[in-house]
């Protein structure tokens, strides 16, 4: 594993954030969040997921929920003050946040898109979100995490 900071480190360490950087194998080719939540022996309520949805006029929004969890549109659409969304196709995932499917962190996308974190994680203390690379995961205190994305907690899952 490469000892090379991401983007995401990069500004964390901007912020003068502490944060644990997290990594897994990924040679198996599981790096689904619950595959990944076991490889790195977190606890599956802790490990999220970084989904990027697409809004009227390609307006980009970003949700951060729980890995067993799915997104719930309606409610992602009420919250980003739209009509409607849907996911953004993998094949763009590149395009607009500079990260690639399976390594894309809600810290450091290409432009700070509105971003929203479940309420689910209200509980918690840390958290644990991609790091911006495929086989890298990053633990941090959830208020930083809002601080650093600018984020707001949301009801945003089924």
């Amino acid at each position: 594993m490469s000892k090379t900071k991401t983007n995401a480190m990069r500004i964390l360490d901007q912020y003068q954030v502490t944060y644990d950087v997290i990594t897994y194998d990924i040679q198996d080719g599981h790096i689904d969040g619950i595959s990944v939540a076991k490889k790195t022996g977190k606890e599956l309520n802790m490990v999220y997921k970084t989904l990027v949805v697409n809004g009227e006029k390609d307006r980009i929004y970003v949700f951060v929920i729980p890995v067993e969890a799915e997104l719930n549109l309606k409610k992602a659409a009420k919250v980003a003050g739209e009509k409607r969304v849907e996911m953004l196709p993998v094949k763009e995932i590149q395009k607009w946040t500079g990260y690639i499917r399976g390594g894309c962190s809600p810290i450091g996308m290409k432009k700070k898109y509105p971003t929203f974190i479940d309420g689910s994680a209200a509980t918690l203390e840390r958290i644990v979100v991609s790091g911006g690379k495929i086989g890298i995961q990053i633990e941090l205190h959830i208020e930083a995490l809002k601080h650093v994305t600018g984020a707001q907690m949301e009801e945003v899952i089924h």
